[in-house]
């Protein structure tokens, strides 16, 4: 039984995914259907979590203010209503989980950005 499940699980997985770390700025283009209409709404915000390390059962959270409320969602990394994971600005931060941003609003919330070094 358990071969079986690989095997399925397997052959959803995307080919190509966005590589993306924990503290990047990403807009995540879900696709939404209602009725028999199917649109795309964009969410951005902040990674605070990556889950699941290369499976196909992987996870991403990110976690954006709105309206001065927090807001998190969690979307599978190989979803096949997640269209793309497109990548703002790269953060840098020194924890695998962002949770303390939770605690944290207005300027403190952010996350500082890699400056790369051109040679």
């Amino acid at each position: 039984m358990n071969e079986i499940i690989k095997q399925i699980e397997e052959g959803q997985k995307k080919e190509e995914v966005s590589q993306f770390r924990t503290g990047d700025t990403v807009k995540v283009h879900n696709k939404i259907k209602e009725g028999n209409r199917e649109r795309i709404q964009i969410f951005e915000g902040t990674v605070i979590k990556k889950q699941g390390g290369n499976t196909s059962r992987a996870t991403f959270t990110v976690r954006k203010i709105s309206n001065g409320v927090g807001v998190e969602k969690t979307w599978p990394i190989h979803s096949p209503n997640v269209e793309k994971v497109e990548v703002v600005r790269h953060g840098k931060v020194r924890r695998a989980k962002l949770f303390y941003l939770r605690k944290l609003t207005g300027k403190r919330a952010k996350v500082k950005e890699v400056i790369e070094k051109k040679s």
